[in-house]
């Protein structure tokens, strides 16, 4: 019988995940000259996960990946296209946004490998990686730069239903199937307006059911300069004005001290899901809203989906569709990360299935690291925005190539005892 003997090699770090952490990360490593392996499909989430059409909330100053020397931002990329592109009040396409994550992956970051990680589990020279085509990677050290796609969330009410009646706003990147179909968008922030609004312009008939009393859609940006008064009580952040975000953008080391329950309430709640201010004229007048209510019941009929839904009042109203749209946002959970199995998942220490994380983002596994919307709670909100890549990665990979420095010297003196003993 022939047997296959699957190929293996040695890296010192990994990194999982070719977005905007993962690729930022990789950029830094590769400037400081680090042995490192990156595993994914460069910007897959955006160009797979978020519709044709969508505009980012993020101003454009705020959009940028990070390499060591700011050298390639989003504003030069546009620049050397020809995209009209501002700082701020100018939203930025989805396309350009992933067009040039692509850019900065081909020029910062060219070793990224197009493969799945399928399994990770530890070995004695810290972790082995079971990639899709068979190969098995052995490092000293792993990043998990996984992004969101893994946590989308469905209420439990909706899951229940078969597939092709509901799905999850991730699961589009084209919204044209919906021409001339009923489709009920559940949800009030900015994944439920963008998704009600593309689908109105596809064609399909819309109405959109959300718990919220009123949709908040962000204020437009200021285009005139700031007075000192103004600054002083609406500070500009990357995260949108005020001192709530200004300082989850300017301490998040500080945010990693406060209590367990404060961090994860303002996680939650400090940054609203909000729709961004240029969508509202898309949707106000042309999408019919039903705030206000919970769905008390979701049921399968000839084909279609019918939902009753309960008003504030207690008046009860029925629903029907071709296809629902669960705009429900995402739940961290690393139980949803497919490659950790039971062993490394119970060696992981959580709350409320998100990993406690060091200042150096490395979990209760040595040589584990977590990074974007996995380590909201314990860095707080700044965590879940591109935004959030300069941060991460000018810390992490310092911290990565020092500890690599730290073993190599650890091993020259354990070798060279070797040699004395041995004299």
């Amino acid at each position: 019988m022939l047997t296959v003997t699957k190929s293996r090699s040695s890296i010192d770090i990994a990194i999982i995940g070719a977005g905007p952490y993962g690729l930022s990360i990789a950029a830094h490593l590769r400037a400081r000259g680090a042995d490192f392996r990156i595993f994914g499909r460069p910007m897959q989430a955006w160009i797979d996960q978020m519709p044709n059409g969508m505009r980012l909330k993020s101003e454009g100053f705020a959009s940028s990946l990070s390499d060591p020397d700011s050298d390639f931002t989003l504003a030069d990329y546009c620049k050397e296209k020809g995209i009209p592109y501002a700082d701020t009040a100018l939203p930025v396409p989805i396309e350009v946004f992933f067009s040039y994550g692509l850019e900065f992956q081909k020029r910062l970051v060219p070793g990224v490998e197009d493969k799945v990680v399928t399994v990770l589990r530890r070995s004695a020279g810290g972790f082995e990686l079971e990639l899709g085509d068979g190969e098995l990677v052995e490092a000293r050290r792993v990043v998990v730069a996984v992004g969101i796609r893994h946590f989308r969330h469905v209420p439990d009410i909706l899951a229940a239903l078969p597939e092709e009646l509901v799905s999850h706003s991730s699961d589009h990147g084209k919204l044209d199937r919906f021409k001339g179909k009923r489709v009920i968008v559940v949800g009030a922030g900015a994944s439920a307006l963008d998704d009600a609004a593309l689908l109105h312009q596809a064609g399909a008939s819309v109405e959109l059911v959300a718990r919220r009393k009123t949709i908040r859609f962000h204020d437009p940006p200021n285009t005139r300069p700031n007075t000192l008064r103004q600054r002083i009580r609406a500070p500009k952040t990357g995260l949108g004005p005020g001192w709530k975000s200004f300082w989850c953008v300017n301490a998040p080391l500080v945010f990693r001290q406060m209590p367990r329950k404060f961090r994860v309430d303002t996680v939650r709640l400090v940054l609203s899901p909000a729709p961004g201010w240029f969508i509202k004229q898309d949707v106000v007048g042309k999408v019919p809203f039903n705030l206000e209510c919970t769905i008390a019941q979701a049921k399968r009929e000839n084909g279609q989906v019918t939902l009753e839904i309960a008003n504030s009042d207690g008046t009860r109203k029925l629903l029907t569709a071709d296809h629902i749209v669960a705009a429900t946002g995402y739940k961290v959970d690393l139980r949803r990360i497919a490659f950790l199995g039971k062993e490394m998942l119970d060696g992981i220490e959580s709350v409320e299935q998100s990993p406690v994380l060091s200042s150096s983002f490395e979990s209760s596994i040595p040589g584990l690291y977590f990074v974007g919307a996995s380590a909201a709670n314990t860095f707080g909100p700044l965590m879940c925005f591109v935004f959030g890549t300069k941060f991460v990665a000018r810390r992490l990979s310092k911290q990565l190539v020092k500890s690599a420095q730290r073993g190599v010297v650890a091993s020259r003196t354990v070798a060279k005892a070797q040699v004395l003993d041995r004299g």
